[in-house]
């Protein structure tokens, strides 16, 4: 039976980070361009295309409504990749979590730096499609600027939800089960592209429970110049499944790992 123990952490931690940090930094900018790409095209295609058919949304374009949205997606997407397909790549097929333990840097740190990692570079992603939705004019505060904290809380909390299926998956085509039945469901439940207030009630409840729901909810309304309803609970629903997923995430690493 799993067993939640206590993280064992220390600044070794940021090392890997850093490792991670300098790795990427080779291919910074084809990194950067390739997440933009895949938002920046529904931003488009879906804001001016469909935007122009419809009337406002929740008090603003259709464009202005989707780019909310689009920030906290591209968020989600960015470290549940890094997570899952870097993190399964350096952990399983280059072995390099192992070649780390090598020196004194315990598998909990190596895991820290891991989450770190991922949700910084989704900070990145994250502030990319923010930065870019300003030039375009779609941002009407600078209360937008309290959506960058939000970004990097967001980060890590589906980077260690993504943590949990790396510790579990025997081969990457187990990726397509985590993206197909969690992640592209809550992109279409938790208010990307639509008000969620268009569901059935009984979709409505599920969707409230989903971590990108409590993104989107403090998002929106802050890059639309207001402050969030209920601020306190969406921030403590996004830091309670980070920091469990993460334990769950390093109770499976250590089964997997260290047995």
């Amino acid at each position: 039976m799993m067993k939640l123990a206590c993280p064992d952490l220390s600044l070794r931690s940021l090392a890997v980070w850093r490792r991670n940090f300098l790795v990427w930094r080779k291919l910074a900018i084809p990194s950067l361009l390739g997440n933009l790409a895949d938002p920046l095209i529904y931003l488009f295609g879906l804001g001016y295309g469909l935007g122009s058919l419809l009337p406002q949304v929740a008090g603003g374009s259709y464009i202005a409504f989707l780019a909310a949205g689009t920030v906290c997606a591209s968020t989600m997407n960015a470290a549940s990749f890094e997570a899952l397909y870097s993190g399964f790549s350096r952990m399983h097929v280059q072995r390099t979590w192992e070649a780390i333990m090598n020196a004194p840097v315990s598998l909990d740190d190596v895991l820290a730096g891991e989450w770190l990692w991922a949700a910084s570079k989704a900070t990145l992603s994250g502030a990319a499609i923010l930065l870019v939705v300003a030039l375009l004019g779609l941002i009407a505060s600078p209360l937008a600027l309290w959506v960058l904290p939000v970004i990097f809380l967001s980060g890590l909390c589906f980077a260690a939800l993504g943590l949990i299926a790396t510790a579990l998956a025997p081969s990457y085509d187990f990726f397509m089960y985590y993206f197909t039945l969690f992640i592209t469901p809550m992109i279409l439940l938790c208010g990307v592209f639509f008000p969620a207030q268009q569901l059935p009630p009984a979709v409505q409840a599920v969707a409230a429970w989903l971590p990108l729901t409590h993104a989107v909810a403090l998002a929106r309304p802050l890059m639309g110049g207001q402050l969030p309803g209920a601020i306190g609970l969406h921030l403590f629903a996004l830091g309670a499944v980070a920091v469990l997923a993460f334990a769950v995430a390093l109770a499976l690493t250590r089964r997997r790992l260290l047995k």
